[in-house]
């Protein structure tokens, strides 16, 4: 970690406000509200390794959201996600699952789904764009799965459009091959659609959600399929070391994201949205402009390290966390950072929070 890197990560934890993300909370504070959040929910007893009580309200709330049959909750999405495409793979008799190569589980598991169980990724896109019928069938026969991001994180939190995706999974299908969907910000996807989550479920046969991201959850992750793959999900969950003896805390969080933030998408995509408007009249470039979600790319002509010592400066003085750090992009001469706009955001007008980035950027 460079002066600079620590500087940042000092200043940032010193700020009491941010427009980046969710409001940072005490575990002291976040614990007794799980507390009352107990006592709202009407839950007065423990789950029993996953069985029972908040885990089992949360998995029944998620299968009817996505109008699955059944959904498995996992602590972690990365065990969650291999363990449908382990079952999805052992069925069809194939390791090869075609996936972006911008994936989360090729970019950012360390090679675990290879090696812990044999996969054999073949990329269904390459860089930052979507899939489409014509990517899938593209590629050779047999495939175990394929695996599509919505929305596809590494390039801006992008989404392919409503035919698009239908005339993917339709493919899918037609091909006999299980469609899985890595909805880790499904919940900040719905806006884009603009339909109810359980059509853009329909689509797929096995979906993946998190509630820890956009919902603020204090980890945990679900999918929703057949209740078939369910009772095996179970088993490879077990097989993992994600079957704890107590789930609850994280069960609670997740139900309580799901009442309270859930009904708030909209509004975090709509002020997201209105902010990189506010960037672009300011000379920023964002990806995707308009933003699909409520997380987007913001790019500028800007040293990195030069704009990231202006936004030390700017925490310092204001007590205010306005960005991200800015990293080099793939040009020479252009930075780059995610803007991620969530219920922190919503207390900051767009117009001056854009007028800060002009000033942290140098202009």
């Amino acid at each position: 970690m460079t002066d600079l890197d620590a500087r940042l990560k000092a200043a940032n934890l010193a700020c009491g406000r941010t427009a980046v993300r969710s409001v940072r909370v005490p575990p002291a504070d976040a614990f007794a509200a799980l507390g009352r959040a107990c006592e709202d929910l009407g839950l007065d007893t423990w789950d029993m390794y996953g069985d029972g009580a908040a885990v089992t309200r949360l998995e029944e709330e998620v299968a009817g959201l996505l109008d699955k049959p059944a959904a498995v909750f996992f602590l972690s999405g990365v065990t969650a996600q291999q363990a449908a495409l382990r079952i999805w793979c052992d069925r069809r008799r194939s390791r090869r699952v075609a996936i972006p190569d911008r994936s989360h589980l090729l970019v950012h598991e360390d090679d675990g789904p290879r090696l812990l169980h044999d996969f054999r990724f073949e990329h269904l896109t390459v860089g930052p764009r979507t899939p489409t019928e014509a990517d899938l069938r593209a590629l050779p026969a047999g495939l175990g799965a394929v695996l599509v991001e919505l929305p596809l994180r590494d390039a801006g939190c992008r989404l392919p459009s409503w035919e698009e995706l239908s005339a993917l999974s339709d493919a899918a299908r037609e091909l006999d091959v299980p469609l899985h969907v890595d909805g880790a910000r499904l919940w900040e996807s719905q806006p884009f659609y603009d339909r109810p989550l359980a059509e853009i479920a329909s689509l797929a046969d096995s979906v993946y959600v998190s509630f820890y991201k956009g919902l603020g959850g204090l980890a945990g992750a679900a999918v929703a399929t057949d209740s078939d793959l369910a009772d095996e999900l179970h088993t490879w969950r077990r097989r993992m070391g994600g079957t704890l003896f107590r789930m609850t805390p994280y069960a609670v969080s997740a139900l309580v994201g799901l009442r309270d933030r859930l009904p708030q998408m909209g509004e975090y995509v709509a002020w997201a949205r209105t902010f990189a408007s506010e960037l672009v009249g300011l000379g920023f470039r964002v990806a995707p402009d308009p933003p699909h979600t409520n997380t987007f790319l913001v790019y500028a002509d800007v040293d990195a390290e030069a704009t990231n010592e202006r936004l030390a400066q700017f925490m310092e003085r204001e007590s205010i966390v306005p960005s991200s750090p800015w990293v080099p992009a793939e040009v020479p001469g252009t930075a780059v950072t995610e803007m991620a706009a969530q219920s922190a955001s919503l207390g900051f007008e767009p117009a001056e929070l854009a007028r800060w980035w002009a000033e942290i950027a140098g202009w």
